[in-house]
């Protein structure tokens, strides 16, 4: 279901008023000028706050996420959709924890980071500043009410957070958590605030904010990053769906691909981080493929095939007919986001590389090798954030990056690319020294 929907039994009159949007979106900007001056201990005080509330109150937070989920499955939510959603006491923990290395990271705002002095006897340099208000538009992801504000915070940014109709209730009370643990600490409450209206209308005209928002990201499927790109008068940060390889190569071991596969497949289906495609060296498809396809079996993962590897596993008949189909163009370029992955064969790493970068996302891709100038030439040569040799995909995640948590992971070029923690919510300001200068 679309971020922008409306919850069942929403009527027109629950909605926002343009003017209450607005209003929102103002309240939001006059905040900065106080998160602003926030110093780094005032933030970590109040994060450490966030943390033990959130902890708390969980039960409370589990109950209204029950509510989500309970429409959800009326609503016949994938089942990766359905584990993205839910939040239970480890989930909680972990989000939590979360928070607590963002207070342990290095404060960003305010470092230097370049000082020059200039003939004349201008010293001319440049520090990091916050951005202002950021925008988040998410879908069924309660966890990005946590991430969001906590990354947002740390680098004295406001945010306003616009999530989908599947997690409004699960979004109303975390944010009610987070607003009263920041005002235990007399900090303004619209450090982060929620539109709890999620029709179309209101994503739109949210979109249109520019007056009050410095910048958007989007977090999601396909069509709202789409949406949110094609209709924003705000600058966007765009994050990316993730169609992600895994390249087995002809030098591989046979069981540390298996395990990655295994681990990059299977661990979490809804994420933008899990395997979606593979591409098999033509050399080892015969002796590697029923290896993995008994593994893969064992999850019921249905695999869309070319007709080399589809030869390989029909053939060695280990595996159900039903969990093996051959593949379609349309497979290659796929987010199946289920217990489904595509394989291609090729008779090189140059042609692994090329086919990666033809149906790619520009999110995160592996190479399974041994060797060691292929490990080299895929590094290179990939085009995509976070480009991995003899690990699994499913690290392309700010916690595991070391970041604490993150907003987002870009796919694009310009600010920010791959997992956004702390320094990518940030903009620069030149600052300059002077003594009496005056240009001549």
């Amino acid at each position: 279901m679309a971020v922008t929907e409306k919850p069942a039994g929403q009527s027109r009159k629950d909605r926002v008023s343009g003017m209450e949007l607005a209003e929102i979106c103002k309240r939001a900007k006059e905040a900065t000028v106080e998160i602003g001056k926030l110093g780094t201990n005032e933030k970590n005080e109040a994060l450490l706050a966030v943390v033990e509330a959130l902890v708390a109150n969980a039960g409370e937070i589990i109950a209204a996420n029950e509510k989500d989920l309970e429409n959800g499955k009326k609503n016949h939510m994938p089942e990766g959709l359905l584990d993205r959603l839910m939040l239970n006491e480890g989930r909680i923990a972990q989000i939590a924890e979360g928070l607590r290395q963002v207070v342990s990271l290095e404060d960003p705002i305010g470092e230097v980071l370049s000082m020059k002095q200039r003939p004349n006897g201008l010293r001319i340099g440049k520090k990091r500043v916050p951005i202002g208000v950021v925008g988040m538009i998410y879908e069924a992801r309660p966890n990005v009410t946590v991430d969001a504000f906590g990354l947002c915070f740390k680098t004295g940014n406001v945010v306003i957070l616009k999530g989908g109709s599947d997690a409004v209730h699960s979004n109303i009370a975390i944010v009610a958590v987070i607003q009263k643990a920041l005002e235990s600490k007399n900090i303004r409450k619209e450090a982060v605030s929620l539109i709890e209206d999620t029709s179309r209308e209101t994503a739109a005209a949210f979109m249109k904010m520019n007056d009050y928002v410095d910048v958007l990201i989007p977090r999601g499927g396909a069509g709202l990053i789409k949406a949110v790109v094609n209709q924003a008068t705000i600058p966007v940060i765009e994050t990316g769906t993730g169609n992600c390889h895994i390249f087995v190569d002809e030098s591989a071991d046979f069981d540390m691909a298996v395990n990655i596969i295994m681990n990059a497949k299977t661990q979490r289906i809804g994420v933008c981080n899990a395997c979606e495609s593979l591409v098999i060296h033509e050399k080892i498809v015969d002796a590697f493929m029923p290896k993995l396809a008994e593994a893969l079996q064992t999850k019921s993962v249905e695999m869309h095939m070319d007709a080399k590897t589809y030869g390989a596993v029909e053939k060695d008949g280990g595996v159900k007919k039903e969990l093996i189909k051959p593949a379609g163009e349309e497979d290659w370029g796929k987010e199946y986001l289920d217990y489904m992955i595509s394989v291609k064969t090729v008779s090189s790493v140059e042609e692994a590389i090329a086919h990666i970068n033809r149906y790619n996302t520009g999110h995160s891709e592996a190479i399974v090798t041994e060797n060691y100038s292929n490990a080299e030439k895929f590094l290179n040569e990939v085009d995509a954030a976070c480009v991995y040799v003899n690990a699994s995909t499913r690290f392309s995640d700010g916690f595991e990056f070391g970041f604490g948590a993150e907003i987002g992971i870009s796919t694009q070029k310009l600010h920010a690319r791959g997992p956004m923690g702390l320094e990518a919510l940030t903009s620069t300001k030149y600052i300059i020294y002077g003594n009496g200068q005056v240009r001549p």
